[in-house]
């Protein structure tokens, strides 16, 4: 007996007899492989010691696209939690902002 036959009498297969398949399991279960663009990711920015305030509002204005007012509000929830989620979305549109900030060597991360 050789050891994938061990192996699936262990496991209740039946390897068959020489010249017959050995039969697939069914699967009952859907299976989604996911794509980039069905679910969403999120850009994180964590704190450093190394850039000043301007430098990161700055920054964040030229990546996102955003207002003044919301570039402060997530430095400082950066500076003050550690880190700051600063987008959600399509996990392509994630890269194209991280690199933004990762520029002037921002420190970030990618989740999805």
């Amino acid at each position: 007996m050789t050891q994938f036959e061990r192996i699936l009498t262990i496991f209740g297969g039946n390897p068959g007899t020489e010249g017959q398949e050995v039969q697939s399991p069914e699967i009952s279960e859907d299976i989604d492989s996911g794509s980039s663009s069905k679910y969403a990711a999120r850009v994180i920015l964590y704190n450093d010691d190394f850039h000043s305030f301007e430098e990161v509002i700055g920054q964040l204005i030229k990546a996102l696209n955003c207002s003044s007012a919301r570039a402060v509000y997530l430095t400082m929830k950066a500076h003050s939690e550690g880190k700051a989620v600063v987008f959600k979305g399509e996990y392509l549109k994630c890269i194209k902002v991280s690199s933004v900030l990762e520029e002037i060597a921002l420190r970030t991360e990618i989740v999805y």
